[in-house]
């Protein structure tokens, strides 16, 4: 039984030493203590492009992972996430060296004002032509909390109804406050701009208020392309609403799970009125391919050698929020809801039908660094892995995370990305236009019309059109 449509690929990475398969930064031929180095990030860039990549996907966290013991040590000491460097800053570099590689970063809307960030993304997406996305995150960790001047995290749901206000508002400001023929650019009467063409956007909403006019003038996608991780029932109902493209862990590549929630997902964005398709939904995996099937057994296991479960560990305590050095190996796990990551201690909890979770057990899976299980083998057997995932549980790609910087991206664009086009399952050449078209095929490269963002596309007074627009009446600045 076939695959009936093209896989979508990401590489996930972040700006930092260790990422998601901890301590593998110490593997001789491991290149992601050169994070800091420019040339290795365009490098990257081209060798996605060189294999077709839909996007580079950068993930990122305010704070630090100090949940596991109480303090940053562990995670300093396994560079779990710290040091890290702002995602954004070596986007423009790998953008102008490559023409059609989309780039989807993470900003945190709990920590960013919406007028700097919406500025930010017009930026991005004029620089990229139109190649940017904005992976959307609320946050989960109390030291980002008192960082930022905060004595705790701001509670799980509440993040989320901030997180509808902040969208409503930059929305505004990206689809109605510049009309599509505002900016002139007219060297003969010396008008630049129609200042009846720009409008002043008014936002009181229950957590942001703004009066102003955007910054910038209409970049070619105005929205960047919209990306949300988070799948607790909170975060499905703002999927269903905003994203376009939904990132989630694998679930332990149990089918019935993922496929249960994809679904879930579908259903709720038709019930936004948004078809089922308008969602992208991508899974995280990690490949460790070869030649051969022995090869790459072997290869995992040189890997697991330099892998380090307490890094692991370290990252997973941050992202549920409880601090697991105060259990025993084999004291089983029982813990209430937190305000980290609900959809983390869900899969200890709410979805596990097995033996209790142990450290002990915890610790057995990490043994790559992470609780992502690894697809281990040749193209061919990696390949049929990723299709038949795909076609049993609806999702349309993944998001490919690092073990050995560069080398777990070069053997995939090397060795699966020929078998996955050979079974034409993967695309032999990209689209032209913006990220949007390229995942999408909308005509303008824009949010489409029955997106909820863009009903905020300026109309003046009294015109006709979709009966939810305008929610707000631009007045020229």
């Amino acid at each position: 039984m076939g695959y009936d449509k093209k896989l979508r690929l990401n590489a996930f990475n972040m700006n930092s030493v260790g990422h998601i398969s901890h301590g593998t930064w110490t593997h001789p031929r491991d290149q992601s203590p050169n994070y800091t180095d420019l040339d290795q990030w365009v490098k990257l860039a081209q060798t996605l492009e060189r294999g077709k990549f839909d996007g580079l996907f950068i993930a990122d966290v305010i704070g630090t992972n100090d949940v596991y013991g109480g303090s940053p040590d562990a995670a300093l000491r396994d560079s779990v996430q710290v040091p890290i460097n702002d995602p954004i800053i070596p986007l423009s570099a790998m953008a102008y060296a490559t023409k059609h590689l989309g780039f989807n970063v993470t900003a945190n809307l709990t920590y960013e004002r919406p007028y700097i960030l919406a500025r930010r993304f017009s930026t991005l997406d004029h620089l990229t032509k139109g190649r940017i996305g904005w992976n959307i995150v609320t946050g989960y960790l109390d030291s980002a909390a008192r960082a930022m001047g905060l004595t705790e995290q701001i509670r799980h749901d509440d993040r989320y109804d901030m997180a509808d206000d902040y969208l409503d508002l930059v929305y505004k400001l990206w689809e109605g406050s510049w009309e599509d023929d505002a900016v002139e650019r007219n060297r003969a009467s010396g008008r630049f701009t129609d200042p009846a063409k720009v409008h002043r956007i008014k936002h009181d909403g229950p957590f942001y208020q703004l009066d102003a006019i955007h910054l910038c003038e209409p970049s070619p996608q105005r929205t960047p392309v919209l990306f949300q991780a988070g799948t607790s029932s909170r975060g499905r109902d703002f999927a269903a609403r905003h994203a376009e493209c939904i990132f989630m862990s694998s679930q332990g590549q149990n089918v019935e799970l993922t496929r249960n929630i994809v679904a879930d997902l579908r259903r709720r964005a038709v019930a936004n009125g948004r078809a089922a398709d308008d969602l992208k939904i991508f899974v995280g995996v990690t490949v460790v391919v070869d030649r051969t099937e022995a090869a790459a057994r072997e290869k995992y296991a040189e890997y697991e050698r330099y892998a380090s479960a307490a890094g692991g560990l370290t990252h997973f305590c941050a992202s549920i929020g409880i601090d697991l050095s105060r259990y025993g190996l084999d004291e089983p796990i029982n813990a209430g809801s937190t305000q980290a990551m609900g959809a983390a201690l869900d899969a200890i909890t709410k979805y596990n039908t097995g033996a209790s979770w142990t450290v002990r057990r915890l610790l057995d899976e990490m043994k790559l660094g992470s609780r992502n299980k690894p697809i281990v083998g040749s193209a061919s057997q990696v390949a049929d892995e990723l299709t038949a995932f795909a076609r049993e549980t609806d999702i349309d790609g993944f998001n490919l995370v690092r073990v050995v910087t560069p080398e777990s991206y070069e053997d995939f664009v090397d060795l699966v990305v020929p078998e996955l086009q050979q079974r034409g399952v993967f695309k032999e050449e990209y689209e032209e236009g913006t990220l949007r078209e390229k995942l999408f095929g909308h005509g303008s490269g824009q949010l489409p019309d029955r997106h909820y963002g863009r009903r905020f596309r300026y109309r003046p007074s009294g015109a006709a059109g979709d009966a939810n627009a305008p929610l707000h009446e631009g007045t020229a600045s």
